[in-house]
């Protein structure tokens, strides 16, 4: 550990206070399940704080066979792939066995051992090295090496951590509002449920895909020694990702082809999974393999792809694309187009109505966008004022203390 603050001292986990470890009442039994105590384990670590409901609960009886955690204790986990992920109890509560609770004593700010704890998180992980079942015992997680800063300072570091934390919080909540929003208004507006008033007279009509979409290949002239970028489309509709840039001789599949901005692209292993998205300037003149579908309009006066590439973010549309694929397995059914061209959907007559939906929507998701902006900003900055307050780079002004 490098040199500790004038101040400060070099302590152990267990200088904070003690440390239990969680664990889980006979599963056999039900009765010891379904009350008001929340049950944690490492999945009800999502970053939220404090900690105050869990996915599952214990009853009173299973409460009583079970270690409970008063409120201010840090939970971390000690066992499992997520190692070192951290919640702060935000009332008395149960955990399971993958997780140690350190509970803090007068003379340690219970809010300044979390963060404390979060910020060492990464060196428990190492110190678990690559095992099957990673683990840090409870003997190592108790003697691991931590900064102790005079109680007065510590509740000032959390104080002001607190607040972005805050900050966090609140753009998350912010951005779910959001998204909920877009959905209702999806719902809405992909339907025909909510008309705007100068298309209410039109009635909307039914065809065939194969009337409206059209498949394209751009293959390409394969060159060993040429670099491609290539791209991949990741599931749940979330939009296309840049995979990697590699040499010619370095790719194994050699059927490659170009896509280009306005192309709709769909994965043929994938789509069952939501894989589908409107390719954007970003990602023009990028390279996928032939395992991919690139679909346009045949007519862009009868269809907008940017209102396809809502739509495709229903339940209509995926469901259209679930019935399209064949195979025994979900992880292995192979999508198949001329299934899917004999479909048909219901859209707005005019692309001038099809462009005001995709004008409001696309207004959303800028919204969000911006907004997501704005927490990975406040999440930045806080990893970087942990990294400063924690180690003690930059001291914390306290009313009081001694020069």
């Amino acid at each position: 550990m490098k040199t500790v603050p004038h101040g400060w001292r070099t302590g152990r986990v267990a200088d904070f206070g003690a440390v239990v470890t969680g664990s889980t009442p006979p599963t056999s039994d039900e009765a010891n399940f379904g009350g008001l105590t929340p049950f944690v384990t490492p999945g009800d670590l999502d970053g939220n704080l404090p900690i105050v409901a869990a996915e599952r609960s214990l009853s009173p009886q299973g409460a009583r066979k079970s270690r409970l955690i008063p409120q201010s204790a840090t939970l971390i986990v000690c066992i499992g792939s997520t190692i070192g992920k951290t919640g702060l109890a935000g009332r008395e509560l149960a955990t399971n066995q993958q997780i140690n609770a350190v509970i803090p004593t007068p003379d340690h700010c219970g809010t300044f051992v979390y963060y404390e704890l979060t910020r060492i998180g990464s060196s428990l992980r190492r110190l678990a090295g690559k095992q099957a079942v990673p683990i840090v015992s409870k003997g190592q997680f108790k003697e691991f090496p931590v900064r102790i800063p005079p109680i007065g300072e510590q509740r000032a570091i959390a104080q002001i951590l607190q607040t972005w934390d805050r900050g966090i919080s609140a753009t998350s909540q912010l951005i779910g509002a959001q998204q909920n929003r877009k959905r209702g208004l999806m719902q809405q507006l992909l339907t025909g449920k909510r008309r705007f008033k100068e298309f209410k007279g039109e009635r909307w009509r039914r065809l065939r895909l194969g009337d409206l979409l059209d498949s394209v290949d751009r293959y390409i002239t394969f060159n060993d020694e040429h670099s491609y970028k290539l791209a991949s489309i990741r599931r749940r509709s979330e939009g296309l990702f840049f995979r990697e840039e590699l040499r010619g001789d370095a790719i194994k599949t050699k059927v490659m082809k170009t896509i280009r901005t306005g192309d709709f692209l769909l994965s043929k292993m994938q789509v069952v999974h939501g894989a589908w998205a409107l390719v954007t300037p970003e990602f023009d003149g990028m390279f996928v393999s032939d395992s991919y579908i690139a679909l346009v309009p045949r007519d862009s006066r009868r269809l907008k792809i940017e209102f396809l590439n809502y739509l495709s973010q229903t339940r209509q549309l995926r469901h259209l694309a679930y019935l399209s694929c064949h195979g025994v397995h979900i992880e292995k059914m192979t999508f198949n187009l001329d299934d899917f061209l004999h479909e048909s959907i219901e859209i707005p007559t005019t692309t001038e109505e099809q462009a005001k939906i995709v004008s409001v929507l696309s207004t959303c998701d800028r919204e969000i966008n911006l907004l997501q902006r704005q927490l990975a900003a406040l999440k930045e900055q806080k990893r970087g004022l942990m990294q400063k307050l924690l180690t003690g780079q930059v001291r914390v002004k306290v009313k009081g203390a001694r020069k």
